[in-house]
C-alpha cells in the first residue's frame, strides 16, 4: 500500500481523493489546501483523512506519490525539491490529464446508471410479476408487479426463501430438474389465482444458478389467453425489445442462418436485414471468423472478441451464447458493441502520452542487444553511469548506437521523468549552434529584431543533454561549453546575466579525441570534464554473433515502417550478413535490411540470401597478414579470409573464371560452388 499526498483541494483535487479512495492498492494519506474550507478537504475531514494547509507539515519519509493539482509549476519544482528523490510528484499537467479522465469516467458512471435505472423501470414496468431464486431456494429478485400480486415489499422479500411467501411455489423443483414448465395454475396464500411459467436461470459456463417465473393474475390471463397463445404476438414483443437496444443483436438458427437483428445492427454494420436474414452467419464478416458458428460448434459463450463487420470494416467486439432449450441447440444470440468510442478515448488518451513522450526519451537498455563480452561491458559501464550524475563520454564509430546509449542511461537515472534534449554539433554551423545551445537576448542576432530564445541548456534544466558529434565543437564554442560544465551556469548571446543550470551532459564522438588534442583543435580542460566517464562502444564486426538478434529487432521496425509481415531471415542470408564487416555498423545493417524487404513480394514471409543487394555489401580484399578476432567463431573467421581470397583473384584476372580458377589451382566447377556460396556471382 503506498500513501499518496494531494495538494490542492479545488474540484481536481476532489476529483483525484474520490476515484482513489475506492482503490485498494493507493491510499490517500493527506490532503493539502491553503483554504481549510475547500470541497477536498472537506472531504477528507469526513473521511478521516489529514488535512493541513502546508505540504511540509507531512513527513516525507511517509509520503509515496505527490498529486499536485494546483496547476503551478514552481510548486511543482518546490515539491521535487522537498520531497525525497523516489517520492514520485505527478506534475499539474499529468493530474489535469488524469482529472479529465476521471470526469470523463463520472459521465460514464453516470450514462451507465441512467441505462441501470431505465431497465429497472421497464422491469417493473412489466405487468406479469416475475419472481427468481438462487440455488438455495431464497429469493435474488422480483418485480413491483409481482409485490402487488403476493401484497408484500420488494425489499421484504429479497434474501429470504421462496416458501415463506408461496408455500406451493415449485420453483426449487424448476432449478433441481432444469426443466421449463409453462401455463401452470397455482393458488397463493391470499386466494388468488395465477397462471405461471417457471425457467431454469443457466450461467455462462452452462451450469443451472437458479429459477425464475413469469405469472399473471389468471381474471388478466383469460382476458389476454389470444395474445399469450398467439406465437406471433410473443415474437413481436421480442423483437420490440430487442429492437430498443443500442447494441447490436442478432439471432441465427441451430444451422447458422440468421433470423432476427435489430435497427442498431444495420447501424452499425451498415448491413440491411435482407443482406442477413436467411444467409449464413458469416455474411456479416469482414475480417475474423464467425462467432455464431463457434458458438453453435462448440454449445458454450463466446465473450469479448474483435471482429471487422460490414462493408465499412467496423471495429466491433462481439459476445455471442447458443440457445438451449430442453437441452435441445436452436441457435445462438450475439450482441455486437460498437467500440468507435472507445477507440476515440482512447486515441485521446494516447494523444496525452505523446505530448508527455516528448519530454521524456525515446530507448531504454532493453532496447540495446549485446551479447558479447565487449558490449556487456559497454553496457555495465553505462547502467553504472546511469546511477550517477558524472559527465558521460561515448566513443564509436558511426553507427554503432552511441544515440541510444544516451537515450538509455537517461531513462535509467534519477532525472528520467525532466526533459532529454539532443543536438548534432556537426549538423549546424557554429553560429546557429551557439543561439540553439546558449539562446540570445533580444536584439542580440542580426536579422532577429524582437524576441529572446532559450537555449537548450535552458530547456534541459534538471534533465539531460545529449551532445553528438562533440569533437566538431569550434574553440569558441568549447570555451562557452566548459564554463556550464565548471560553473553550472549559461550566458545567453548579448545577454550580461548568467542562468544557473542543472543538466547532466552525454557527448559523444566517432572522432580521435587524442589526435584532436595534440594538434590544438580540442581544449585539453573540456575533455578531461568530458571524459570522466568513457564508454567505448564496439563495431558491428567485433561482435557478429549479435547480428541475427539485431536483424530481427530491426524487422518489427521495418514491417511496421513498410506495412510488410516478414517473420524471419533465412539462415544463408545470415551466413552473408555474419561474413560481412560492416563498416557502417548496425545503420549500415538496417539499410541492407531495408533495401532487401523492398525487393520482396508482398505475400513472402521469409528474407532469403536472394533478396540481398550483395552490391551493397563491400567485400574486403585479400591482405597478406589475418586480422585474428577471438569472440568470432573459427568458420566464420575462415569464411571471411576465403571469400575475400576469391574477391582478390577474380580482380586479378580481371573476371575470367577459369584463369582465377588455374591461378587457385582449383577445379572450375569448384570455383563456381564457392562464389555462389559467398555471393559473388
Amino acid at each position: 500500500m503506498q500513501n499518496v499526498l494531494i495538494v490542492g483541494g479545488g474540484i481536481g483535487g476532489s476529483a483525484i481523493l474520490k476515484t482513489l479512495s475506492e482503490t485498494s492498492y493507493l491510499q490517500v494519506f493527506g490532503v493539502v489546501d491553503i483554504n481549510l474550507d475547500a470541497q477536498a478537504i472537506v472531504t477528507a475531514k469526513s473521511l478521516g483523512i489529514k488535512i493541513a494547509d502546508h505540504y511540509r507539515k507531512f513527513d516525507k519519509k511517509e509520503i509515496d506519490i505527490v498529486f499536485n493539482v494546483t496547476g503551478s509549476n514552481e510548486l511543482y519544482q518546490e515539491l521535487k525539491d522537498y520531497f525525497l528523490t523516489s517520492t514520485v510528484i505527478v506534475p499539474g499537467s499529468l493530474a489535469n490529464v488524469l482529472v479529465r479522465l476521471l470526469e470523463e469516467k463520472e459521465h460514464f458512471i453516470n450514462r451507465l446508471s441512467k441505462e441501470s435505472h431505465r431497465e429497472k423501470i421497464i422491469f417493473n414496468s412489466i405487468e406479469e410479476g416475475m419472481i427468481g431464486i438462487d440455488k438455495t431456494s431464497h429469493i435474488t429478485f422480483m418485480n413491483k408487479s409481482a409485490a402487488r400480486m403476493l401484497e408484500v415489499r420488494v425489499n421484504n422479500t429479497i434474501g429470504k426463501h421462496i416458501h415463506e411467501f408461496i408455500s406451493l411455489s415449485e420453483l426449487p423443483r424448476t432449478y433441481e430438474t432444469g426443466r421449463i414448465e409453462l401455463n401452470r395454475e397455482l393458488e397463493l396464500g391470499n386466494g388468488s389465482r395465477i397462471v405461471t411459467s417457471r425457467f431454469p436461470m443457466i450461467g455462462d459456463n452452462g451450469e443451472i444458478i437458479g429459477a425464475f417465473a413469469v405469472f399473471k393474475d389468471i381474471t388478466e390471463v383469460v382476458a389476454l389467453a389470444e395474445e399469450i397463445t398467439d406465437l406471433k404476438e410473443i415474437q413481436t414483443m421480442l423483437e420490440a425489445i430487442i429492437q430498443s437496444s443500442d447494441d447490436a443483436i442478432s439471432v441465427v438458427d441451430e444451422k447458422g442462418n440468421g433470423l432476427l437483428v435489430n435497427p442498431a445492427y444495420t447501424r452499425i454494420t451498415g448491413l440491411q436485414m435482407k443482406d442477413v436474414i436467411g444467409q449464413p452467419a458469416s455474411a456479416d464478416i469482414s475480417e475474423g471468423e464467425s462467432m455464431h458458428l463457434k458458438a453453435l460448434q462448440t454449445r458454450k459463450p463466446v465473450r469479448g472478441v474483435n471482429l471487422k463487420v460490414g462493408p465499412s470494416n467496423r471495429e466491433v467486439i462481439v459476445n455471442v451464447a447458443p440457445i438451449i432449450v430442453d437441452n435441445k441447440l436452436k441457435g445462438s444470440v450475439g450482441v455486437i458493441h460498437d467500440t468507435t468510442e472507445i477507440r476515440s478515448l482512447m486515441k485521446e488518451l494516447d494523444r496525452a502520452r505523446s505530448i508527455i513522450r516528448t519530454l521524456e526519451s525515446k530507448y531504454t537498455f532493453d532496447d540495446i542487444i549485446g551479447l558479447s563480452s565487449e558490449m556487456q561491458l559497454s553496457l555495465q559501464q553505462a547502467k553504472l553511469a546511469a546511477q550517477t550524475l558524472v559527465t558521460v563520454l561515448l566513443r564509436g564509430e558511426s553507427g554503432t548506437g552511441k544515440e541510444l546509449f544516451a537515450h538509455a542511461i537517461h531513462s535509467a537515472s534519477e532525472r528520467k521523468y525532466n526533459k532529454f534534449v539532443r543536438i548534432n554539433c556537426a549538423a549546424l554551423s557554429e553560429e546557429l549552434l551557439e543561439s540553439e545551445l546558449f539562446g540570445y537576448e533580444e536584439g542580440a542576432i542580426p536579422g532577429i529584431k524582437t524576441g529572446e530564445k532559450r537555449g537548450l541548456f535552458e530547456e534541459a534544466n534538471n534533465g539531460s543533454i545529449f551532445l553528438d558529434e562533440i569533437g566538431e565543437l569550434s574553440s569558441t564554442l568549447q570555451s562557452k561549453l566548459l564554463r556550464v560544465l565548471q560553473e553550472h551556469e549559461t550566458l545567453r548571446i548579448g545577454g550580461s546575466k548568467s542562468i544557473p543550470v542543472n543538466v547532466r551532459v552525454i557527448a559523444s564522438t566517432n572522432a580521435n579525441m587524442e589526435k584532436a588534442l595534440l594538434e590544438g583543435k580540442f581544449r585539453e580542460d573540456l575533455y578531461y570534464r568530458l571524459n570522466r566517464m568513457p564508454i567505448l562502444i564496439p563495431p558491428l564486426r567485433n561482435r557478429k554473433q549479435d547480428i541475427p538478434r539485431i536483424s530481427e529487432r530491426l524487422l518489427v521496425k521495418l514491417n511496421q515502417e513498410y506495412g510488410r509481415s516478414v517473420e524471419s531471415i533465412s539462415d544463408k542470408a545470415l551466413q552473408y550478413l555474419r561474413v560481412y564487416d560492416w563498416p557502417g555498423n548496425v545503420r549500415e545493417l538496417e539499410n541492407v535490411l531495408s533495401r532487401s524487404m523492398i525487393f520482396m513480394q508482398m505475400n513472402e514471409r521469409q528474407l532469403t540470401e536472394e533478396h540481398i543487394p550483395l552490391n551493397m555489401l563491400r567485400v574486403p580484399e585479400a591482405k597478406n597478414e589475418v586480422l585474428i578476432q577471438s569472440s568470432m567463431p573459427l568458420q566464420e573467421q575462415l569464411d571471411t579470409v576465403e571469400r575475400g581470397i576469391l574477391h582478390h583473384a577474380l580482380k586479378e584476372a580481371g573476371g575470367n573464371k577459369s584463369k582465377a580458377a588455374k591461378q587457385l589451382e582449383i577445379s572450375l566447377r569448384t570455383l563456381y560452388y564457392k562464389l555462389e556460396k559467398y555471393g559473388l556471382m
